[in-house]
């Protein structure tokens, strides 16, 4: 029988970040279970639930194993900064708590990921940046949004 971390690597471009947080791509219902073994006690979906893998009842898997669930859904073409204000108000409300973040193909959730690690950690550029300089260049939307952020932001983080 696989253990819990191999399990884990199964997810569609999971990346752990540290003891705290791992991100990925959509899970399957049965691999929230994996989650759930795993100590994670939140998930956070930014996807939307017509995205590409979306589960219907996603909400009702996780929170019917005891995790919290909070779905803040972003939409592809167009993130917004009041999304990213939401992310960093939950990321903070769950200090201490292991999180599990994810979209559909942990594309989105990079940027947001890398953009809670630069403002409001103040971690260097090269480890705020993981794992989204692992999984994708952002396209112009995304590279736009980030710096858009980075300016609404930095002053206030």
């Amino acid at each position: 029988m696989n253990d819990v971390s191999d399990l884990l690597q199964e997810i569609k471009n999971y990346y752990w970040v540290n003891q705290y947080l791992a991100t990925s791509g959509q899970p399957t219902p049965e691999q929230f279970k994996i989650i759930q073994d795993a100590g994670y006690d939140v998930v956070i979906n930014l996807a939307l639930p017509t995205s590409d893998y979306a589960i219907v009842n996603e909400g009702a898997i996780v929170t019917g194993l005891g995790m919290v669930y909070v779905h803040i859904p972003v939409v592809w073409e167009a993130p917004k900064l009041e999304d990213i204000r939401l992310f960093f108000g939950v990321m903070e409300s769950l200090s201490g708590r292991k999180v599990w973040v994810h979209c559909a193909l942990n594309m989105r959730v990079s940027c947001f990921v890398y953009l809670y690690q630069k403002l409001k950690l103040n971690l260097p550029e090269e480890q705020a940046s993981y794992p989204m300089s692992e999984i994708w260049q952002p396209n112009e939307v995304w590279t736009q949004f980030i710096e858009d952020v980075k300016g609404a932001l930095s002053a206030i983080a």
